[in-house]
């Protein structure tokens, strides 16, 4: 399964237990294969540059930059597609769309509300990172 992770759920898979960690690990174990673009991972590191999660990066032994490239390791990365503006509101969340449609994903998993609320793009689904949890759960 083809899967882009929000910057969301992948912040929070590198933190904390939970559903957006089972997202992380099953592409560890080869379940689903994620993607990523460069913008994406630019926001990522941006995200993690935030002092909220400076003891959290200090508690992992780690920094922001080493997060970033060991999410890129776990990731595939493509070329955003260049596709016109959805999500009016937040014009960053069509990152993820982007991603989405060059990696010719099946799912992407955010818990942005903006993204959440259109369910599907271009025959993607949009899940939780519960929802995708759950659905990973029940094909195992």
């Amino acid at each position: 399964m083809r899967v882009v992770a929000d910057t969301n759920v992948v912040v929070s898979g590198l933190f904390w237990r939970g559903p957006s960690r089972f997202v992380l690990d099953a592409a560890r174990t080869g379940t689903i294969q994620l993607f990523t673009t460069a913008p994406l991972l630019a926001e990522l590191e941006d995200v993690l540059n935030r002092p909220k999660f400076l003891s959290k990066i200090t508690q992992a032994d780690a920094t922001p930059r080493s997060l970033v490239l060991s999410y890129a390791a776990l990731a595939t990365i493509v070329k955003p597609a260049s596709i016109d503006p959805v999500i009016l509101e937040d014009p960053d969340d069509d990152a993820v769309l982007e991603c989405a449609i060059s990696a010719d994903a099946d799912v992407i998993v955010s818990g942005d509300s903006h993204l959440r609320r259109l369910e599907e793009y271009s025959n993607i689904r949009i899940l939780s990172a519960r929802q995708m949890m759950e659905q990973l759960s029940s094909i195992e």
